[in-house]
């Protein structure tokens, strides 16, 4: 077992990025290494194992093997344990220019034991192009020691001059038998929760992982899956974009509220609070300016946990109205929700094809919408009005 066993239904990547590990030790002696270079682009869409991916060639890198998958730096690369390995993300909206001035100093630092200093950057379709402006002549003339990965949903999705700059690696939607033979090989999931979890998730192998492992998130998938079958008249709709929005914000603050506390409670220690001579009011004029950089961050993670929420719940109203299509249209394609059948039959015959098709063209808008920062509420309130009558928008033009 390699470092690459982890990725799943990679074989292509994992072919490239084992030559580029090998030519890598060429380049070291000084001979040449086609298959290496200094700065790279991961793209896939979301589960596909893009940062997994990342953080494998890194520790491929810093193995001394090439990716042996037993040795410490094989062991703590990917977990960003590594002293010459840094995996950067963001829960914010954006990276910043601060950001990008950061990962630039990290960039001309020498490698402290390791023969690259690598570093992983997470949804580098999230830098603002300010932060891309900073990075440039990093990524073009990085010191010989430095390697960037930068990682991405797609090619369109990061600025031209990034791509420019970058050797591309593209991953593609890892096969649903696949995932299943994952979850069950590394989580010891039963076979037929598995398989269950590797078509409602669509490839995507972290949503794959909650749903065969977490009740909740079940519950919350079949809650969404219900939707379409309730949108009777405007006031369903209405509360149908309610009650997604509360049940994507309460989720949200599942994941952020113990983050928020255990930051709160760092800055408060370094601050000194409760130490012995130190009064509130001093704590307080020590603490203002960090407390508002902190509240802001928190506030901005909190928003974009929400969207991905959000997103997520959209991409399994996507994967029911294509399987609504795929019985209008008489297909043998394998159902996402094949459990649903009955219910998608009747949603596919009080129905047409261009129906579903709009309804589909209306989720996919939902979703630019929120990402660019829409409102979410009266996002969904539009899109529960299609959803119920696809034709409207036509109607009212």
């Amino acid at each position: 077992m390699t470092i690459w066993s982890s990725l799943v239904g990679q074989d292509a990547v994992v072919e490239q990025l084992s030559r580029a590990a090998a030519d890598a030790q060429l380049v070291l002696r000084g001979e040449s290494g086609p298959s290496m270079t200094h700065a790279w682009l991961f793209t896939g869409p979301p589960g596909s194992g893009r940062s997994t991916a990342a953080t494998c060639f890194a520790a491929a890198l810093v193995c001394a093997d090439g990716g042996c998958g037993f040795c410490q730096a094989c062991r703590t690369a990917p977990l960003n344990g590594h002293a010459d390995v840094d995996v950067v993300s963001t829960s914010e909206l954006t990276y910043g220019v601060d950001d990008a001035r950061e990962l630039v100093r990290t960039s001309s630092m020498s490698p402290a034991s390791a023969p690259w200093q690598v570093i992983v950057v997470e949804d580098a379709d999230r830098l603002t192009e300010r932060a891309v402006n900073v990075l440039l002549k990093a990524l073009e003339e990085p010191p010989p020691h430095t390697v960037w990965i930068l990682c991405a949903p797609s090619v369109e999705d990061v600025l031209p001059t990034i791509v420019s700059r970058t050797r591309h690696v593209n991953l593609a939607t890892p096969s649903t038998a696949s995932v299943a033979q994952l979850l069950v090989d590394a989580y010891g999931v039963d076979t037929a929760m598995a398989s269950f979890a590797a078509r409602a998730s669509q490839g995507h192998i972290g949503r794959a992982r909650a749903l065969a492992k977490d009740e909740h998130a079940r519950m919350r998938r079949q809650e969404v899956l219900r939707i379409p079958m309730s949108l009777q008249d405007i006031p369903g709709c209405f509360a149908s974009a309610n009650n997604l929005l509360g049940a994507a914000t309460d989720d949200a603050k599942a994941i952020t509220e113990p983050l928020d506390a255990a930051e709160q409670a760092r800055m408060e220690t370094t601050y000194g609070f409760g130490a012995e001579g130190v009064t509130k009011a001093k704590m307080d004029k020590l603490m203002k300016s960090a407390q508002k950089e902190l509240t802001d961050s928190q506030k901005k993670r909190a928003t974009r946990t929400v969207r991905d929420q959000l997103d997520r719940a959209l991409v399994d109203l996507l994967g029911l109205y294509r399987d609504v299509l795929m019985i209008q249209l008489d297909s043998p394609v394998m159902l996402i929700n094949d459990e649903m059948r009955p219910q998608l039959s009747q949603l596919a015959a009080s129905s047409t094809a261009n129906d579903t098709g709009r309804r589909l063209d209306a989720i996919e808008h939902t979703r630019a919408q929120i990402r660019a920062n829409v409102a979410p509420l009266s996002a969904l309130e539009s899109l529960m009005v299609e959803l119920k009558d696809p034709w409207i928008r036509t109607a009212s033009a």
